[in-house]
């Protein structure tokens, strides 16, 4: 029985917890007439030995908020949670692309943070809303586990012969990074700043002006240009009071999975 037992609760605790977070979605959709996706991340646990495994973007999430997308009339505005710490920038950019697509309003809430591909993504967004204390970070290109702008700085120092080919051939395709992510920073930012302005919050968040874990809090973002505002609803905080527990195989990407109407549309006010 103990054995039946000790299986079975995990199961409910989850099931109820995730209960708990659609409700709520529902909640926030309907005061807000959007559609609700989040993309948290958190570190999870794994097996009986609970050992810790941090989540991060990858093309998983960038299908499920696509999917996501497609199932949302072009007019309905989209709310984005992100809490992230950042992850791959393929899969980041494609989220960015497809937010930017959409024809509804795109506000994207940020309680926490979100760093590097979750800042190319904050970017892509019609609003950004931020808690006073949430920060963005830097979008400065990682080759492995080093810097785009700092390989290309150690290069710069040194004669070209004194300098081994595996680190010019890294050299190479870390100056290919920075200006490929610079190209697309200004392309998200085309519809809200002058391109000269875009330009120049590109080159100061990917050619290494900070660290990368570097915070930009909204007091930083407006210096630089990018509009922030800090009045965000309780029902965020309230949603991410229930991702605090790790869970094992816990999507990070959660939507209502259904296709969504106008309320115009149907007549009746029910989606």
């Amino acid at each position: 029985m103990i054995f039946i037992f000790s299986l079975v609760t995990p199961f409910l605790k989850n099931s109820a917890l995730k209960s708990a977070r659609e409700a709520l979605i529902r909640e926030i959709e309907k005061k807000r007439n959007s559609r609700v996706i989040t993309l948290i991340h958190r570190a999870e646990s794994i097996s009986f030995l609970g050992f810790p495994v941090r989540r991060y973007i990858d093309i998983e999430d960038s299908e499920e908020i696509l999917r996501a997308i497609k199932l949302t009339p072009p007019d309905m505005p989209i709310d984005l949670i992100l809490h992230t710490p950042g992850g791959l920038v393929l899969a980041a950019e494609q989220i960015a692309r497809a937010l930017k697509m959409h024809r509804g309003k795109v506000t994207v809430f940020v309680p926490h943070y979100a760093m590097s591909g979750g800042t190319l993504i904050a970017l892509a967004a019609d609003e950004i809303i931020m808690d006073e204390n949430a920060v963005l970070g830097p979008l400065d290109p990682q080759i492995g586990n080093m810097p785009a702008p700092s390989i290309l700085a150690a290069v710069r120092k040194k004669d070209v012969n004194q300098v081994d080919d595996q680190t010019l051939i890294l050299a190479d395709i870390a100056e290919k990074a920075i200006r490929q992510v610079k190209e697309f920073v200004v392309e998200i930012l085309s519809d809200k700043v002058p391109k000269e302005k875009a330009e120049e919050i590109a080159d100061k968040l990917c050619s290494g002006h900070w660290t990368h874990d570097y915070p930009l809090n909204y007091e930083k973002l407006r210096e630089m240009g990018i509009q922030v505002k800090t009045d965000m609803p309780q029902e965020i905080y309230d949603l991410m009071d229930l991702y605090k527990q790790a869970e094992p195989k816990r999507p990070s990407v959660n939507y209502i999975p259904a296709p969504y109407y106008n309320r115009k549309e149907t007549g009746n006010g029910n989606r």
